[in-house]
């Protein structure tokens, strides 16, 4: 007998630490706690839900969808400072916030895609639709430091008068306050549903911020008469957002590459060491899916056990590992008897 197979078993659990979210509770207090209550639901709140990914999907949809009101209302803003002023860097700033509130729409569509159940074809789902936007999304990174440095260059070797420059300083102000917000938001929600590419639009967010900071700088070094001031400060932020670019470039290449944290593999292994009956871990892979995880592992069990025991243990490894590893939504354990042999298929593990 080679081996004893368990099944893979999608589970369905919430969250087992309530304890953390009493902790929050405890140290959130007055309007912060009743708008982060509307724009992150705790776990009671969706006690009714079926299963925790789309859950987790729903979250990612809910924040695209406040990302894009408050970018909305903020490009509206400065496109009207914007026209009064005449200034060129704030209506390059006002068309960057509306690039990054466009975002949105393929990053929502790609969580709502994500939702549907796999099917024949498509057998591990519609996950990777999110690596996909993430991609769209580094690619308007690139755009927005591409179109950033063009503007600051352009603005060098033609400088423009701006009227009402306390107004433009305002507007740029703005600008940084709505794009960072949306980028903490994005990101905090990202990295809590595990979705790369949702982290990726909240660093873009971020990016846009940056920019806006340059119209602020740029409009005090107007008025000071510093007539280079604008176009050089956009010259360097442009050099921040390649930075940051690389940063996301690299999470999305990572994902799409299937690569993990080596700490995540090392906490899967330690749960199935600790399962009882377990006598040693073979092979340990684990993947992302859009923003859902999935492992595949392999462990050791005594040889002397029926094929019924050894699966109650592949079981159990499954099912602890559905509870102590954060946002697993499946996985795959197969038994190897002590001692055992894999005649014939070691040449093929060999040649992998």
């Amino acid at each position: 007998m080679a081996g004893l197979q368990g099944h893979g078993v999608e589970h369905e659990h919430a969250p087992d630490h309530p304890q953390d979210d009493a902790h929050e509770h405890d140290h959130e207090h007055g309007p912060w706690r009743r708008i982060r209550h509307i724009l992150t639901p705790h776990s009671h709140d969706s006690a009714m839900a079926v299963d925790s990914a789309l859950e987790a999907s729903a979250r990612g949809i809910r924040a695209l969808v406040v990302s894009l009101a408050v970018l909305g209302l903020t490009a509206a803003a400065q496109a009207v400072v914007a026209v009064l002023s005449g200034s060129i860097a704030l209506l390059g700033d006002t068309l960057h916030n509306t690039a990054d509130a466009l975002t949105a729409v393929p990053l929502g569509l790609a969580f709502y895609l994500g939702r549907r159940p796999p099917n024949r074809r498509y057998t591990y789902g519609y996950g990777r639709a999110e690596d996909l936007a993430g991609v769209v999304i580094v690619l308007l990174i690139a755009a927005s430091s591409a179109l950033a440095a063009y503007e600051a260059v352009s603005r060098l070797i033609h400088p423009q008068d701006v009227h009402h420059l306390w107004a433009v300083a305002i507007a740029g102000i703005l600008g940084f306050a709505g794009n960072e917000l949306v980028a903490r938001y994005r990101i905090n929600v990202g990295n809590e549903i595990g979705s790369a590419a949702l982290v990726a639009d909240g660093v873009h967010a971020r990016t846009d911020g940056f920019t806006s900071l340059s119209v602020l700088l740029g409009a005090g070094g107007l008025a000071l008469g510093w007539e280079w001031a604008d176009p050089v400060v956009g010259l360097v932020i442009t050099v921040a957002i390649l930075l940051v670019l690389r940063d996301a470039a690299r999470e999305i290449y990572r994902r799409l590459m299937d690569a993990v944290d080596p700490a995540l593999v090392d906490q899967v292994d330690d749960v199935l060491r600790q399962t009882e009956g377990v006598i040693d871990v073979g092979t340990t892979r684990l993947r992302w899916i859009g923003h859902q995880l999935r492992a595949e592992c392999t462990v050791v069990v005594a040889a002397d056990l029926t094929v019924i025991q050894g699966h109650a243990i592949a079981e159990q490894c499954e099912h602890r590992l559905l509870h102590e590893i954060p946002r697993l939504t499946a996985a795959l354990v197969h038994a190897d008897v002590a001692g055992g042999t894999h005649d014939l298929t070691a040449h093929h593990q060999d040649d992998q």
